[in-house]
C-alpha cells in the first residue's frame, strides 16, 4: 500500500485509467441519451487518457515532467466535451503534484480542490448533475477527512464521486427522463477507481456490478453538456498591474460569469487579461475592480494578442487562413476550392486539440480562422485555439454548429478586409444560417416529436428532433417547408454518403417548386450518418 504518490505511481495510474476506461467504454457510451450517431463520451474519454499514455511514454522520469506531461497530453488530445473538462482536472491535479517529487495524502486533497476549480473555470456555465458536480464532491469527501492517510484519501474521493454519480440522476431533467446518471461522471469515477487500485494494490468492483440505470423506461433527447460555446460579440484586451492573487481569481470568475474564452495569464504583478463577452463595461470594470488596467482594446468577433507579448518567431507567417473540420470527401472538397485547411470530423469523430493545432499551423498564415462546424467540436476547436495563440497566431473561433453554417461562412471570406470585420462578417453569415439534419435514430429516446426507436427516420432542426418518418426523402420535404415557412432565400442541400442516387437534385427541384421565391443548391458531401443536410440563409 502506497503511502506517497511518485512517478511512477502517476504514471501506473494514467495506464491503469486507460484500461479501465477502455473496459468501461461502451458501458459510458450506452449512458448517453442523444439518439443521433454523435461522439459519445466513454470513447472521448479513452481517446483522451490514450494521448495522455502516448505522452508519458516521451517524458523524463521526475515527476514534475511526468505531471507536466499528463497534462499537456490530455489538453492536445482532449476529445469532445468530456475530453476537454478531463484535461483540466488532470492539469489543476499537476498543479499541485508538480510541487514535490512524492506527493503526500495532503497533496492529492490539495490537487483534487486545484482540479475542480480549474474544471468550473472552463465552463462559461457550469451545470450541476455532470461530471462537475461528481468531481466537486470526490474533492470534499476527500478534504472533510482532514490529516490522514494516502489510501484513505483516495477512498474517500472514490467514495465520494460514485455517491454524486448516483445523485446526477436527479439533479437533471434529461437523466431523470432517461434514467441514467451522468456519463461523464461515470467516466471520471472510473479514474478515481483506477487510483485507489493503483494506489492499494486492490482492484475495485468491475464496472458494470454497479446500479448505473434507474428501473425506467429510457427517454429523453438532449445532452447534458458538461460545458458549451456561448457567441459574443466582442474581445475585451488588456494589461493588468498591481494586482494580487485573490483579485486575479476574483476577476477571472466575474469574466467566467460574462462570457467565454477567459484566459488571464502572468506574473504576481502583471497579467495580461483577455475574454470574449457582451457586456464590454463590465468586463473593464472587473479590471479596475482588481488593479490599474492598460492598452485596452475592445474588438468585434475577433481574436487580437498584443504585439508584445507575441513570442519571437524567426519566419512569422502572414496572411489569413480558414481551417474548417469536416465530415466526407465531397464536403473536403468543397472548403478546399475556398482555400480553407480541413480537418477530418464530425458526428462519431471528433478530431482532438492536437489535430487542430497541428491544421492551424500547416495553415502557414498568421491570421486564421477556425469553423469546428458541430456544435461538439466548439469546446475542442476553443482549446486549440488559445494554444495557437501562445505561439503567436491571431485565431478567432467562429462557433458554427453545422458545416452548412461554414459554407455559408467560407462564402463571404475577405482576406482583403481587416480581420476583426471578417470574422464578424463570418459570424453573421453563420448566424444567419438555419440548419436541418435528417438521420436515422440508434437508439430508442423520447424526442419532442414523440417516442423514436432504432431505424426510425429523424428531422432535426438546430439540433432538435422535430420530425419522426420512415423515408428520408419525405422527412426531408417536410423540413424544408418547415424552415421556408419563416422565409429564406437560398436554401443548400448537401447529401451523404448513403443517400439515394439523385436525392440532392431532386431536392433541390422540390424547393424550386414548392417555394418560387427560394433557390437551391445541391451538393454531394459524402457525410456519414447523416443522408440529408439542409441550410437555410
Amino acid at each position: 500500500m502506497l503511502q506517497v504518490l511518485d512517478a511512477a505511481a502517476v504514471r501506473r495510474w494514467c495506464a491503469t485509467g486507460l484500461d479501465a476506461l477502455t473496459a468501461a467504454r461502451a458501458e459510458i457510451d450506452a449512458l448517453n441519451v442523444y439518439p443521433v450517431p454523435d461522439g459519445d463520451t466513454g470513447t472521448n474519454l479513452q481517446l483522451t487518457m490514450t494521448a495522455v499514455v502516448e505522452a508519458l511514454q516521451a517524458a523524463p522520469a521526475d515527476m514534475a515532467a511526468t505531471v507536466d506531461a499528463m497534462a499537456q497530453g490530455a489538453l492536445m488530445g482532449a476529445r469532445g466535451n468530456s475530453g476537454v473538462i478531463l484535461s483540466q482536472l488532470l492539469r489543476g491535479l499537476a498543479d499541485v503534484l508538480a510541487e514535490q517529487s512524492e506527493a503526500t495524502s495532503e497533496s492529492v486533497q490539495r490537487g483534487l480542490i486545484r482540479a475542480v476549480e480549474l474544471a468550473y473555470r472552463a465552463v462559461s456555465a457550469p451545470v450541476e448533475g455532470t461530471v462537475l458536480t461528481v468531481a466537486r464532491e470526490a474533492a470534499a469527501a476527500a478534504a472533510e477527512l482532514g490529516p490522514a492517510d494516502l489510501a484513505a484519501v483516495v477512498r474517500a474521493a472514490s467514495a465520494g464521486a460514485r455517491s454524486a454519480l448516483a445523485g446526477t440522476t436527479a439533479l437533471l431533467p434529461q437523466l431523470a427522463a432517461a434514467g441514467v446518471v451522468d456519463a461523464g461522471g461515470r467516466g471520471l469515477c472510473v479514474l478515481l477507481d483506477a487510483l485507489e487500485q493503483v494506489v492499494t494494490g486492490l482492484a475495485q468492483v468491475p464496472a458494470a456490478a454497479e446500479p448505473l440505470v434507474v428501473p425506467r423506461d429510457r427517454s429523453g433527447l438532449a445532452v447534458a453538456r458538461e460545458g458549451g460555446s456561448e457567441e459574443y460579440g466582442y474581445e475585451v484586451q488588456y494589461l493588468l498591474h498591481d494586482t494580487t492573487g485573490p483579485a486575479v481569481d476574483r476577476l477571472r470568475e466575474v469574466l467566467v460569469g460574462l462570457g467565454d474564452s477567459v484566459v488571464v495569464v502572468g506574473t504576481d504583478h502583471l497579467h495580461n487579461v483577455h475574454a470574449h463577452v457582451n457586456d464590454v463595461g463590465a468586463a473593464i470594470e472587473a479590471g479596475v475592480e482588481a488593479g490599474r488596467p492598460s492598452r485596452i482594446t475592445v474588438t468585434r468577433f475577433a481574436d487580437q494578442i498584443a504585439a508584445d507579448t507575441l513570442p519571437v518567431m524567426n519566419e512569422r507567417p502572414v496572411g489569413r487562413g480558414v481551417v474548417a473540420v469536416t465530415p466526407g470527401a465531397g464536403l473536403a472538397a468543397l472548403f478546399e476550392q475556398a482555400g480553407a485547411v480541413v480537418v477530418d470530423g464530425g458526428p462519431s469523430a471528433n478530431p482532438s486539440t492536437g489535430e487542430l493545432l497541428a491544421a492551424i499551423r500547416r495553415a502557414g498564415r498568421c491570421e486564421v480562422v477556425l469553423l469546428p462546424n458541430d456544435r461538439d467540436v466548439v469546446a475542442v476547436a476553443s482549446a486549440a485555439a488559445e494554444t495557437a495563440r501562445e505561439e503567436g497566431f491571431s485565431v478567432a473561433v467562429v462557433p458554427t454548429r453545422s458545416v452548412v453554417q461554414g459554407l455559408a461562412a467560407t462564402a463571404v471570406a475577405d482576406e482583403t478586409r481587416p480581420f476583426a470585420d471578417d470574422v464578424a462578417s463570418m459570424a453573421e453569415a453563420a448566424g444567419s444560417t438555419r440548419w436541418a439534419e435528417v438521420t436515422t435514430a440508434v437508439r430508442e429516446a423520447a424526442t419532442m416529436a414523440g417516442i423514436c426507436r432504432p431505424g426510425d427516420v429523424l428531422g432535426l432542426i438546430e439540433g432538435d428532433v422535430v420530425l419522426i418518418g420512415a423515408d428520408v426523402e419525405d422527412v426531408a420535404h417536410q423540413l424544408v417547408d418547415r424552415m421556408l415557412a419563416g422565409g429564406g432565400e437560398l436554401v443548400t442541400v448537401v447529401t451523404g454518403g448513403d443517400a439515394a442516387d439523385g436525392l440532392g437534385e431532386r431536392l433541390a427541384t422540390y424547393v424550386e417548386k414548392t417555394h418560387p421565391a427560394a433557390e437551391a443548391v445541391a451538393y454531394e458531401g459524402g457525410q456519414p450518418h447523416y443522408p440529408v443536410l439542409l441550410g437555410v440563409e
